[in-house]
């Protein structure tokens, strides 16, 4: 259960990054993601590692921006100090990776219930 609901707000935080470059270019860059890499918006979560590697495809070296955002608003989703158990130095893979094992570990968060609607709510709209 603790894993499906962070693969959904893992979800939230990718769209709630991506959002940061704007509506219009968000769905672009869903649409790109899906076309030219056959990454589907909701497959994210399962497959993190090919997102990184089609963002930083897209971006080149400023991927490292927007995978920041993407981090803080994981972060914000989680509603959890897990940066103690975290180095500065972790690719977006590495914390993705590290933040869910202490998610899962922890049994999820207290109350996801806003930040699941959302993902709900983009389904919904997929």
């Amino acid at each position: 259960m603790s894993r499906n609901i962070f693969e959904r707000l893992l979800l939230v935080a990718v769209d709630e990054g991506l959002s940061s470059l704007g509506e219009s270019s968000k769905q672009a860059i869903y649409s790109h993601l899906d076309k030219q890499f056959n990454i589907k918006k909701q497959e994210i979560p399962n497959r993190i590692e090919a997102f990184t590697g089609a963002i930083e495809n897209i971006f080149g070296p400023g991927a490292n921006l927007l995978e920041i955002v993407i981090m803080k608003h994981l972060h914000q989703k989680v509603r959890k100090d897990v940066s103690g158990n975290l180095s500065e130095n972790l690719s977006f893979i590495e914390y993705v990776d590290a933040v869910e094992r202490d998610f899962v570990k922890n049994e999820g968060i207290e109350e996801p219930t806003r930040e699941l609607n959302s993902c709900d709510q983009m389904k919904a709209e997929s």
